[in-house]
């Protein structure tokens, strides 16, 4: 075994005992020499498997980018893209059937459109079936950009810098000179400087603020994190086998070369290789530096081997090759973090540098900011931001299933053994997202101005209801009791099915702006590609986004009771004009509105994404149902909201406020009800 260059070894000082432990990823004790091959089984179950993602080397999905590549012209050509618009290939999946999803990035004059990704998908006799596009912007208006910059970019980076220093930023500078490029992310695109702080936050993690500066005026347009951290726990693995190198080094030459540093309390640099004099690493105390480093090691070749043979993906780019762990960062720094200018995953030691928080959910949540940057690349703020936290959230619960750890049993919990709270409760709950203090339950129209740790509550509580369902349970030895907004219940598929529509909706329907709405869409789209869209599958994912407030059951559910005051009357939404209203006159409600007062919402438009919809009370307060977003590109609002309404008296006139921000798109509201 000595001389084998992948053999495996000991993370917590016992030798290999038996010939069996050499298998990927086994614990001692644990029933399965292959965890996770009931999960991969389970996912395709039913499933139509020409929909599923073929399993790609990374030589085949490095000559389909080379293809894509080498066609881009054309396809630009057949999207209408003007002349001085190019596309860049950034990723390419195939389905076993052949179709194809291709990622672009797409430049102007030069310049890097930022919001100006999309991708294509095609059958496999080359014809395009779909367009799933970051913005609505369309080509024409980016001819009309104005590429004179009346701002100078010493004026951009000032402005950035000072925003760093007032997030409690320490030693900031600027990484590199502020960069032209064409900022299409929020309506009509324009020339702007984009400017990247490093030096360190506050709390001593490095920091990558972007920081999107206007070119005509000098004004800040938009500002986001490009550091992906998040607080987890350190839950030693028992014993477990480790992917090393001969003369014993943390190199795991079976999964991409993925090797495990020790930063020994410093913050900045590579650190140094974890070599040994034995195949023996670690004794379980956090006291001995190799501990965290055999906990992150074992964390990364978990999640590797979960995407490999769940997904199909080999690598968090699926190119094959593996990041690298750095341990003991700073000193008592409390946190992880995924940085993707050094493809690599970072772990402090915790409070009294005693707790390193190197567990197996924590390395699978930080691995994933990796995937989700190599593919649909969730900017790191607002609605997105929050579905970018909860995609490591929701695939660090797939790889703490998958690997059937009998010392760290699956669960819906995140951060459950280190005790950060100080009182025994876990970081983060999937099954109600608020019982944390901070977290959201549910969808509502300001959650995109959360912290994304906390916005992204909502679609963790859509993977938890999608995979078990609403009420309580018992999973593991944890009690579960999920509730909906809607007061309704929702039928779990299944954990593994639940996986498979929401990776594959994120590495072939989301973009940088994707948010709740549009999340909703492109799972839908997959459960519909994958189950069919008269499928339990696809009614489950419906209900599972309307039991959080995003979007209407099928059929509209039942009825949770109440007095129920309608507008059926129709009413034309003027094309990019004048706000218009529908009214509802409440009687005989005695005192205010509920807390739960639902707003039903029947609106059809051809691009839901231009409205604005409010309600207004009788006395005129304004609750706001759905903002604006370009990257919502599905048709009509077919909804039922949930408003907290009990400020107010309930009798008197309501109106629902719909106004259309954007041109070419047209619609009109169909009805509109309160149920009191």
């Amino acid at each position: 075994m000595r001389s084998t260059p992948s053999r495996r070894a000991t993370a917590t000082g016992a030798l290999i005992a038996a010939a069996a432990l050499l298998a990927v990823g086994v614990q001692t004790g644990t029933a399965t020499a292959t965890p996770g091959s009931a999960t991969a089984a389970a996912a395709t179950a039913g499933a139509n498997h020409g929909a599923l993602a073929k399993k790609l080397t990374p030589s085949q999905r490095a000559e389909l980018i080379r293809e894509a590549d080498a066609s881009k012209a054309a396809t630009a050509k057949e999207l209408g893209l003007g002349s001085q618009e190019k596309l860049v290939v950034r990723d390419v999946i195939q389905d076993n059937d052949g179709t194809t999803h291709t990622r672009y990035e797409r430049t102007f004059a030069g310049l890097p459109v930022l919001g100006g990704d999309l991708v294509v998908q095609e059958t496999k006799a080359g014809a395009t079936e779909s367009v799933t596009k970051a913005s609505k912007v369309s080509s024409g208006q980016l001819k009309a950009v104005d590429m004179t910059a009346d701002v100078a970019p010493a004026v951009a980076e000032k402005q950035a810098l000072g925003l760093a220093k007032a997030d409690g930023s320490k030693k900031t500078e600027a990484d590199r000179a502020p960069r032209k490029v064409v900022w299409m992310t929020q309506g009509k695109p324009q020339l702007a400087y984009e400017t990247v702080v490093g030096g360190l936050q506050e709390d001593g993690t490095p920091n990558e603020l972007h920081v999107i500066t206007d070119a005509a005026t000098g004004a800040k347009l938009y500002e986001w994190q490009g550091i992906e951290k998040g607080t987890g726990n350190t839950e030693y693995s028992g014993q477990v086998t480790l992917g090393t190198a001969p003369s014993y080094t943390l190199t795991d030459t079976g999964r991409g070369n993925h090797k495990t540093y020790n930063l020994n309390h410093g913050s900045s640099g590579t650190g140094t290789l974890f070599t040994n004099s034995t195949d023996v690493w670690g004794n379980g105390n956090p006291s001995n530096a190799e501990t965290a480093a055999a906990d992150a090691h074992y964390g990364a070749a978990e999640t590797w081997d979960y995407y490999k043979n769940v997904h199909g993906r080999t690598g968090i780019r699926g190119d094959g090759v593996g990041a690298y762990s750095r341990v003991h960062y700073g000193n008592n720094y409390v946190n992880a973090f995924w940085q993707d200018s050094c493809f690599c995953m970072t772990y402090g030691d915790g409070s009294g540098n005693a707790a390193p928080l190197t567990s197996l959910d924590v390395a699978a949540h930080e691995m994933s900011h990796g995937v989700t940057a190599a593919t649909a690349k969730l900017v790191y703020s607002g609605e997105s931001g929050g579905l970018n936290e909860a995609t490591s959230d929701i695939m660090a619960t797939a790889v703490e299933f998958y690997a059937n750890n009998a010392s760290d049993k699956g669960d819906y919990l995140i951060g459950e053994k280190i005790d950060i709270n100080g009182d025994g409760t876990p970081l983060r709950y999937m099954d109600k997202p608020s019982k944390d203090g901070a977290s959201k339950d549910a969808w509502y129209s300001g959650i995109g101005n959360v912290d994304v740790h906390y916005s992204s509550g909502p679609a963790n509580h859509f993977f938890y209801l999608l995979s078990e369902g609403s009420g309580a349970k018992v999973i593991n030895g944890v009690s579960y009791d999920s509730p909906t907004s809607d007061g309704l219940p929702v039928t779990g598929i299944g954990r593994a099915k639940a996986e498979q529509i929401w990776f594959k909706a994120l590495s072939t329907k989301f973009t940088s702006t994707t948010d709740y709405a549009a999340a909703r869409t492109g799972t839908l789209a997959v459960a519909g590609e994958l189950y069919g869209t008269t499928s339990a599958e696809y009614k489950s994912v419906a209900d599972a986004w309307a039991g959080i407030n995003v979007g209407q059951r099928p059929g509209g559910g039942t009825d949770p009771g109440g007095t129920v005051f309608e507008n059926t009357t129709p009413v034309a939404i003027p094309d990019g004009g004048a706000a218009v209203t529908s009214s509802v006159n409440v009687t005989g409600v005695t005192g205010n509105a509920p807390s739960t007062l639902k707003v039903g919402v029947d609106i059809t438009h051809t691009w839901r994404g231009d409205l604005v919809i409010d309600l207004v009370a009788p006395n005129g307060t304004t609750y706001r149902l759905k903002n604006s977003s370009l990257s919502d590109s599905a048709d009509n609002v077919q909804t039922t909201y949930t408003v907290n309404a009990s400020s107010v008296a309930a009798n008197g006139t309501w109106k629902l406020k719909v106004q259309d921000v954007y041109s070419g798109d047209t619609g009109k509201i169909n009805s509109f009800k309160l149920t009191f």
